[in-house]
């Protein structure tokens, strides 16, 4: 069994996978517009160039998005993605570009389980949870 994350980003999804490429190298592995749908009933003017579906990865995890009907603000709140990145230099790396344009909820600390971890909110609302670990004895 595997559980997978589906965004929603309502009309942004391409400027999110242009985002996330830059700030932690995600790698888009498929992608259709509405436009490319083989079943165009469905498919208003408006919503030719928006994103149908995409998967993209981050590392290891598969992640998958569509802009949906492109007609609300997307709303990401009640869960983050949590990166776990291997030292301190790349936890405080990786925070700063997922922060940027977005909001620090927990900026970057010391916890009794991690050597750096913190938490964000990104330019597109979706939250974030960056982790160097600590190993557990």
């Amino acid at each position: 069994m595997n559980v997978q994350p589906y965004l929603f980003f309502n009309g942004q999804t391409e400027q999110a996978l242009d985002f996330y490429k830059k700030a932690v190298g995600a790698k888009v592995s498929m992608l259709m517009h509405f436009r490319d749908a083989p079943d165009q009933s469905n498919c208003t003017a408006d919503m030719k160039d928006l994103v149908m579906h995409t998967t993209f990865t981050i590392g290891d995890t598969a992640i998958m998005a569509s802009d949906g009907m492109g007609k609300s603000k997307p709303n990401f709140d009640g869960f983050s993605l949590t990166i776990n990145v291997k030292d301190e230099a790349e936890a405080e790396k990786t925070f700063k570009a997922l922060a940027d344009g977005g909001s620090v909820a927990q900026p970057l600390i010391e916890t009794f389980f991690a050597k750096r971890w913190g938490m964000l909110k990104d330019k597109f609302g979706v939250h974030w949870m960056v982790i160097a670990s600590k190993p557990m004895n």
